[in-house]
């Protein structure tokens, strides 16, 4: 079992920055962890991940805005993000899935709100 916490979400212009974190309760070095978003209305889509060796993937609509990084040490997953568009605005997830497992595990959500 994995619990995670997000936070780091708020309201933010047009243009500007967050910087979202998920903190977990144990060691994630085995996890590909990841983010996702859901706008009122709409599905849950993937926003990026990185697998335990590092790999990134990014939607197409955050690639170059969007990095996330991971800190195994702290057992903390980040989600950087700049130049956010309004289209930026949903409820983001963090996500750890254990490689070969079905098991998928989620954190509350924490709001970001992109206006002006």
């Amino acid at each position: 079992q994995v619990q995670l916490v997000e936070s780091g979400g708020g309201l933010v212009q047009p243009g500007g920055s967050l910087r979202l974190s998920c903190a977990a309760s144990r060691n994630i070095s085995i996890y590909t962890m990841g983010w996702h978003r859901q706008a009122p209305g709409k599905q849950r889509d993937l926003v990026a991940t990185i697998t335990n060796s590092g790999s990134l993937n990014y939607a197409d609509s955050v690639k170059g805005r969007f990095a996330i990084s991971r800190n195994s040490a702290k057992n903390t997953v980040y989600l950087q993000m700049d130049s956010l568009k309004s289209d930026d605005t949903a409820v983001y997830y963090c996500n750890a899935v254990q490689p070969g497992y079905s098991v998928s595990y989620w954190g509350q959500g924490t709001q970001v709100t992109v206006s002006s």
